[in-house]
């Protein structure tokens, strides 16, 4: 058999392992590269799930409403209304609280004559308050709240005198918060 002749084309190197019409570059990209996209893919693909899911079950809202702008309510001060008459009990085991606040009040323009004063029937109640028996009485008894420095403030008709249920009275109880030694807890 003959042998063809020999041209230009027979000493190319082959080193794509193709010949003839498919002597081409394969199109494509590197492995790695492949695989770096894939995982980019894949993250995107996650994020933007785990988005959806948030906006669905309402833990991200993506247009949220005006907040509502919530103005402190106005802290009740009271009035000092001098007329009531007060009863100062000592609730703690020192002794001399209840006189003490005795002349605070009278400092504070207090009539001496409306104020009694004495030793509770306990010793460890735990904080100052003031007590009053109506409604009326409550703007009074804040008064005299704030005029000793900021006790508490409950309604209570226990200590309202039962011969007489229109006077106008407010108890304070002195406690352990006013005590110098109080005890630790």
């Amino acid at each position: 058999m003959p042998q063809p002749v020999r041209d230009r084309f027979d000493d190319i190197r082959h080193t794509s392992g193709r010949i003839g019409a498919h002597r081409a570059e394969q199109p494509g990209m590197n492995g790695w590269v492949v695989l770096l996209w894939s995982f980019v893919a894949a993250l995107v693909l996650i994020v933007a799930g785990i988005f959806v899911a948030l906006v669905m079950m309402g833990r991200i809202t993506l247009f949220p409403a005006a907040e509502e702008v919530i103005t402190p309510a106005p802290v009740e001060t009271g009035i000092v209304d001098t007329s009531y008459s007060v009863l100062v009990l000592n609730a703690t085991p020192e002794e001399g609280l209840d006189v003490q606040l005795r002349d605070t009040l009278i400092n504070a323009q207090w009539p001496a004559d409306l104020i009694n004063y004495g030793d509770a029937g306990t010793q460890d109640f735990a904080e100052t308050t003031v007590y009053y028996v109506s409604e009326a009485d409550q703007d009074a008894a804040l008064g005299l709240a704030n005029l000793i420095g900021g006790a508490q403030v409950e309604q209570s008709d226990f200590y309202a005198d039962p011969n007489d249920p229109e006077q106008k009275q407010l108890v304070v109880i002195i406690g352990l918060d006013r005590a110098s030694a109080a005890p630790a807890e």
